[in-house]
């Protein structure tokens, strides 16, 4: 069995077959604790991702990821502790600073509005305005849209017959769909996904896990908040581990087992600190 990494060593050994190569991180947080009156969902909370890789964050009920996930981006200010994106320290004041350095969010409820096409909540908040006097008086450029929605999809692999219905009328899969879409269309940097998969089929979930993969691809580096162990296995390329509100271990994927991710969350794998 290998061995989770400790706390704050780098990843020993040569890097693993499609596995980024080490550099700089392109976010790290350092010692992110947040207290919610006598409750301490993070302890000096560790996490790292790199750029054009999928890093899986995993932990247990209460480890504290979605924590982590609102400090990310933006959405809670923790009580200590230091983000840097691109090795520069930031502050994540709002969503909009982490939209601002390039990151989206697709969250577990897909904020995605149902009365809406998919141009429309893929431009939500950022529409585009006709030329001209038209969009000096507020006009939205809805065949502009539409073609850029199109395309993204048709980048991504994304499947929707009909572009212009509504998305309440359309499946989990192509709901999610969707929602990576958006994601990707204004990520320049990095894509955060908070249980893609989860309540969606077979199929449904294959699909997911190919837009994953679309989107590292293309250079971004994606987190992947999880429960679903197999399909972390199918995508990730390194996994760290949150127990009790801190980082205890790091893996290279292809140099670990679903077996010993288990055991380090529940925090008896061999070399995860307590």
């Amino acid at each position: 069995m290998s061995q989770a990494v400790p706390i704050l060593s780098p990843l020993a050994g040569s890097t693993p077959s499609g596995v980024p190569p080490r550099g700089q991180p392109l976010l790290e947080t350092r010692g992110i604790t947040k207290r919610y009156g006598q409750v301490e969902a993070l302890r000096g909370a560790d996490f790292s991702v790199y750029p054009g890789e999928v890093v899986a964050l995993l932990g247990d009920n209460g480890a504290g990821k979605s924590t982590l996930v609102k400090v990310i981006t933006g959405t809670i200010t923790p009580d200590e502790g230091e983000v840097y994106f691109e090795g520069k320290a930031v502050q994540m004041r709002s969503p909009l600073d982490a939209r601002d350095l390039g990151i989206e969010t697709v969250f577990q409820d897909l904020a995605l509005v149902p009365d809406m096409d998919p141009a429309g909540n893929l431009f939500l908040g950022r529409e585009v305005l006709r030329p001209g006097l038209m969009g000096r008086l507020g006009m939205l450029d809805r065949k502009a849209m539409h073609e850029r929605t199109v395309e993204a999809f048709g980048r991504l692999g994304v499947k929707i017959q009909d572009t212009q219905a509504k998305v309440i009328g359309m499946s989990g899969g192509q709901r999610q769909g969707v929602a990576i879409a958006r994601a990707m269309v204004w990520a320049s940097k990095m894509v955060l996904m908070d249980e893609p998969t989860a309540a969606l089929g077979v199929v449904q979930a294959r699909n997911v896990n190919d837009l994953i993969l679309r989107v590292k691809d293309s250079g971004v580096a994606v987190v992947l908040v999880s429960h679903n162990m197999q399909h972390v296995f199918e995508v990730a390329d390194r996994i760290e581990i949150l127990r009790l509100g801190k980082r205890v271990a790091q893996f290279h994927k292809a140099q670990t087992s679903i077996e010993e991710v288990v055991l380090a969350m529940t925090g008896l794998g061999a070399g995860v600190a307590a």
